[in-house]
């Protein structure tokens, strides 16, 4: 369901209170037992059902009957937590239209000191294993539920703006709560929906970029035509979460890959031929 800021600003008080125990108490519980949430919000029994039950059908809770009575957050719960306290903290006044969506975030347009962009991270079931296995910011063992799971992705990639940002042309970061990372709003639109006027340009400032980025500890992870945004010869790297540093176990093989994916796709849309080699080369100094 899309986020609306409406329905954030028709709960109740104590809808509010019941979404933030819930976040508390799945630290816990993947399905916060009924009594448990019971005996945590001291509301009477029909109260509390009541209010579970419109916090349901607003699609920011959900329940399950199996192996008990249990509730948890979804991530439109979530998202509201977020919004609520980036609203409290100043960081966003508005939210607006939904302008980017993929694998595993929304972006969204809104206010806050200007226009700005705010990326909901969403590391949803489908991807959840696939991140623990490969991701620095996924524990190894324990209990981590998929939106907990978002909150440590929106944090690292939040890390990594703060660091790189302003050496290395990144999204200015401006605030980050829970899944929910907030940045400048850029202009212009990813190289894949591109026809660049001056395309070596564009690929010689990609690099220089990501030379930048990478001594200062940074190696993007996933660079591809996707997360590269232009607007003429300017060029804005974006989604940071995957960031790894150049002493991981696997640094040399995954530079590797996000060099060759960048000059072969300039090569294949633009015939503009530069040697995988040289370009790494260049980026490791």
């Amino acid at each position: 369901m899309p986020i609306s800021a409406d329905r954030v600003r028709t709960l109740h008080p104590y809808d509010i209170k019941i979404l933030f125990t819930l976040e508390r108490l799945m630290r816990r519980y993947l399905w916060v037992p009924l009594d448990t949430l019971r005996q945590a919000m001291r509301f009477s029994e029909s109260d509390l059902t009541f209010r579970l039950g419109r916090l349901m059908e607003a699609d920011l809770v959900k329940s399950s009957s199996v192996p008990y009575p249990g509730y948890q957050l979804v991530f439109s719960g979530f998202d509201t937590l977020a919004l609520i306290t980036l609203t409290r903290k100043g960081s966003v006044t508005a939210l607006g239209a939904l302008i980017g969506e993929g694998k595993e975030a929304l972006v969204y347009e809104g206010l806050g000191f200007g226009t700005v962009a705010l990326k909901f991270h969403r590391v949803g079931q489908r991807s959840f294993q696939t991140a623990r296995r490969n991701r620095a910011y996924m524990p190894e063992t324990g209990h981590c539920p998929w939106i907990f799971a978002s909150s440590n992705s929106a944090r690292r990639e939040y890390e990594a703006l703060v660091a790189l940002y302003p050496s290395v042309q990144v999204p200015a970061p401006i605030d980050q709560n829970r899944n929910v990372v907030v940045m400048s709003f850029i202009a212009g639109a990813t190289l894949n929906r591109c026809i660049l006027e001056e395309p070596g340009e564009v690929l010689s400032r990609i690099l220089d970029n990501y030379a930048a980025a990478y001594r200062l500890g940074f190696i993007h992870g996933d660079l591809s035509e996707y997360n590269v945004m232009a607007d003429g010869e300017d060029v804005v790297i974006i989604d940071w979460p995957q960031w790894v540093e150049p002493d991981h176990p696997n640094a040399d093989e995954i530079l590797r890959r996000d060099i060759d994916n960048v000059v072969q796709y300039f090569r294949k849309k633009y015939d503009i031929c530069y040697p995988a080699e040289e370009a790494y080369a260049l980026v490791v100094g």
